[in-house]
């Protein structure tokens, strides 16, 4: 993993950089020079309290942990998220406490707040930090897309996978969802939220992703950053995964010649890693919503990663029934898979809880 690390004059700050710098590269991460951004996997960013700014990737598969100082009491899941999404960061270190203790407040858009305190900025503190790191400096972004257009026109008008998909697509509408683990629109400003959509590809408050099996090798998706209430297009809205290309780390799609196609959910790979290993499972449904005693893992990894998929699809192959199990993902959502969308919507209607509960 290569990084860079920004320089900050705040004591408190460059004093918590030095140390997640010192501890990267004890596990073995290389710091690289600033302007070779473009090949960038990991950056250590330090931002202004009352002027956030997020740092420009120049990568897709940039990583930003972000530290900033906030010497108070208010640092609740309320006051930091919207310091999140302003600095666009994938990680939040909140510092509240310079000492006796010292406190951080860590806070990721998959997996909610999380509070660390210690004596001293010693050894141990930053081991546990570099524990909440090594996903973000470990893992793979899938999210390239290859597209092919060699779709057979027989399906340029889809088939009753893409119509059951826009069927899901109206059911989740309904829930009214965003991708947080709280009901977010009661903590940001109206004018936070539409940066939040515009910055994170959603294309509508509808949120979550579903796909439905073609054949052995090929499956439907719902594309990213569209409402899902008007999955309609073929090609742009509903897109056909037909592989995973790891040299590239990205997905193969398949799509009518005349179409200019969407970009696929960044789910693709783990739905891809399900229907690989589950011949017998026909439709998957990943929502961000919640069922009363779902069993749950921890979320680690972010989405769109390869370790993600890993995780999810190792935990559906290990279910008892893998063809129709809910694997639930701790203050995230759930992966729920089924023989078809229909059957999955059937099963779950009526008994999601719309807000994921906070742990």
């Amino acid at each position: 993993m290569r990084f860079i690390t920004e320089t900050n004059q705040d004591p408190a700050v460059a004093e918590m950089l030095a140390g997640l710098e010192k501890v990267l590269r004890a596990h073995g991460h290389e710091v690289i020079a600033a302007a070779d951004r473009a090949d960038l996997d990991l950056v250590l960013h330090p931002v202004n309290l009352e002027r956030p700014r997020p740092f420009r990737r120049r990568g897709r598969g940039t990583f930003v942990v972000s530290v900033v100082v906030k010497l108070d009491c208010e640092a609740t899941v309320e006051t930091l998220y919207p310091l999140l999404v302003r600095s666009l960061s994938n990680l939040l270190i909140t510092i509240t406490h310079e000492r006796d203790p010292i406190v951080v407040h860590l806070v990721t858009p998959e997996q909610g707040h999380v509070v660390l305190k210690s004596a001293a900025y010693d050894d141990a503190f930053f081991a546990a930090l570099y524990e909440r790191l090594e996903p973000l400096a470990t893992s793979r972004l899938v999210i390239e897309n290859m597209f092919d257009r060699d779709l057979e026109a027989s399906l340029w008008q889809g088939d009753e996978h893409t119509a059951a998909i826009g069927r899901a697509g109206h059911f989740l509408a309904e829930l009214n969802l965003l991708p947080a683990p709280f009901p977010i629109e009661t903590y940001l400003s109206p004018r936070e939220l539409r940066h939040l959509k515009l910055t994170y590809g959603i294309g509508g408050l509808s949120y979550g992703n579903f796909s439905s099996r073609l054949d052995e090798k090929r499956f439907w998706m719902s594309a990213s950053g569209v409402d899902k209430s008007k999955l309609e297009t073929v090609g742009r809205d509903i897109l056909l995964v037909t592989d995973y290309v790891p040299e590239r780390n990205g997905m193969r799609l398949s799509v009518p010649p005349d179409i200019e196609p969407r970009r696929v959910s960044v789910d693709a790979i783990e739905h891809w890693l399900i229907y690989r290993e589950n011949p017998e499972v026909g439709a998957i449904l990943h929502v961000h919503a919640w069922l009363a005693g779902a069993p749950s893992t921890e979320m680690t990894y972010p989405c769109g990663t390869y370790e993600l998929g890993r995780a999810v699809a190792d935990l559906v192959r290990a279910a008892p029934d893998p063809v129709r199990t809910v694997v639930g993902l701790k203050n995230h959502g759930l992966t729920i898979t089924g023989t078809s969308l229909d059957e999955i919507l059937s099963r779950v209607s009526g008994s999601l809880i719309r807000h994921v509960p906070m742990t």
